[in-house]
């Protein structure tokens, strides 16, 4: 056999490794103070909280922010809705980060053709999510880009800036947009996740047992984030230069949601490195 064959049945023999699903006992907590900051993660379905969190585990790790999951929606199977909100309880109980119901069962219509079809129920979703922005005055949010392919993607897009609209000029936080159905074109930041903070994450992952069982996406998540590398080192960093050294990453865009408006806080892209805190970003 050639390396390049050995590479591929290596690869081949890791997909089939059987991994165990949950429950594993919660990680340990860092101490962190009653007025830290916060940092929400506005997660269109049960899975999605910990699929991109790559930053948000080192916000929490590594800046002693607190980070809470905002369960957008529970899925559409109404079967499934309090078993996906069980599994996104035990999955960010073992990261460390709490975990913010919209609604029981969570919210439901969140796609642009309720945007557009159905008015007085998008406007009711629209006031929760500004209630929660109110209630929680997080300093960093997180949420899909707004080409993320899959309907619930988008539309937590759009409800989470029609929600920053209706509060007006006087709210003001950092945006992190979040990439998985589909790559954004422009991302400006790319950030290393470390070998433990992946595994952290792959483990959280697999408390979504109804998911993984069916997909294991799980277990391709590390070739994800290593396409990410990839992607990132010419489309954040420039294009024809040299990858970064480490193996594994997430992309986002950031900028700052201030005066009712986007504004850009990165003049050119920016790789952020395991070693580095990522409080800095956000100054």
């Amino acid at each position: 056999m050639t390396p390049y064959e050995t590479f591929v049945q290596e690869t081949l023999d890791t997909l089939r490794l059987t991994l165990p699903l949950g429950g594993v006992p919660p990680l340990p907590r860092p101490t962190l103070a009653p007025e830290a900051p916060k940092v929400l993660l506005f997660s269109p379905h049960p899975d999605d909280e910990v699929i991109v969190g790559g930053l948000a585990l080192r916000l929490l790790r590594q800046s002693g922010l607190h980070v809470l999951n905002v369960a957008v929606t529970q899925g559409s199977d109404k079967a499934r809705q309090s078993g996906r909100w069980q599994e996104a309880s035990d999955c960010c109980n073992h990261l460390g980060w709490g975990l913010i119901q919209t609604r029981p069962g969570g919210l439901e219509g969140i796609n642009v053709k309720s945007r557009i079809g159905q008015p007085e129920r998008w406007a009711a979703s629209v006031a929760r999510i500004a209630e929660i922005l109110t209630e929680q005055q997080p300093k960093i949010i997180f949420f899909p880009h707004e080409l993320d392919l899959n309907s619930s993607h988008v539309g937590t897009h759009y409800l989470v800036t029609d929600a920053l609209a209706q509060l007006g000029p006087a709210f003001s936080c950092h945006t992190v947009e979040t990439e998985f159905w589909a790559a954004m074109s422009q991302p400006n930041l790319m950030v290393e996740v470390g070998p433990q903070d992946l595994a952290d994450l792959l483990t959280a992952l697999s408390f979504h047992v109804g998911e993984v069982s069916r997909n294991p996406y799980h277990q391709r998540l590390p070739a994800w984030m290593i396409d990410n590398v990839r992607r990132g080192a010419e489309l954040v960093g420039a294009q024809g230069g040299a990858a970064p050294s480490f193996p594994f990453a997430t992309l986002y865009r950031l900028r700052r949601w201030r005066h009712g408006q986007f504004e850009a806080v990165l003049e050119k892209g920016r790789f952020l490195l395991q070693n580095e805190n990522p409080a800095a970003l956000f100054a």
